[in-house]
């Protein structure tokens, strides 16, 4: 097992998360599809947790996970199952075909983030939680406070949507998504878009 906790995303919308577990101490890998997925498990089967979602090309999150749990050397990894479907039925469905946790997109970062730890915990990971370093870029003080306008761009962010997305939704140019992101980073003292969201979560300005 590797000094880092070793978690496996397959997704094919992986970016937010795998930009974001890194800066916790995790060692991150991302499948594009469950196929894929299968791959990286078949090459590499000591993974300590695997965050798949259930809508993806190819193989599914149900198929895929089926497949994990039908695999003698890997049906112990705990699984987290991601889907956009908030729907009761499902999450039974996911429960029973082998999920530890289920969480609903959108989600809140700080959410995902405390499931990890908590099975990561209840599998025997032995990481002292004292060793796990305060964010890096989180230091220095907020220049000034968001515009409305910009904590809704902050927040259809941290949901994971690009500044495409954006742009359609508030019906404004992608040039002034981009804008309003700059001037975000510039009064939060941060670099990108990952920093920035957690940066605001963790204060409480979205």
């Amino acid at each position: 097992m590797s000094q880092l906790p070793k978690i496996l995303i397959i997704d094919d919308n992986a970016k937010l998360i795998a930009d974001t577990l890194p800066m916790y101490g995790y060692d991150v890998k991302v499948a594009g599809d469950g196929l894929l997925g299968l791959k990286l498990l078949d090459e590499d089967k000591n993974f300590d947790l695997i965050v798949l979602d259930v809508v993806m090309p190819n193989l599914d999150g149900w198929e895929t996970l089926k497949a994990i749990r039908n695999n003698p050397d890997i049906s112990k990894i705990p699984v987290i199952m991601l889907t956009s479907v908030d729907d009761m039925s499902k999450q039974v469905t996911g429960l029973k075909f082998g999920a530890d946790d289920y969480i609903v997109k959108p989600f809140i970062l700080p959410n995902l983030l405390a499931r990890i730890e908590a099975l990561l915990r209840r599998s025997s990971w032995n990481k002292d939680t004292k060793d796990i370093k305060p964010l890096p870029f989180v230091k220095g003080e907020i220049v000034s406070s968001l515009t409305t306008r910009e904590k809704e761009i902050l927040s259809l962010v941290a949901k994971g949507n690009s500044n495409s997305q954006i742009a359609e939704k508030l019906f404004v140019r992608e040039v002034t998504v981009k804008t309003h992101l700059n001037s975000i980073y510039k009064k939060l003292n941060v670099d990108n878009r990952v920093q920035a969201v957690l940066l605001a979560q963790q204060t409480e300005i979205i």
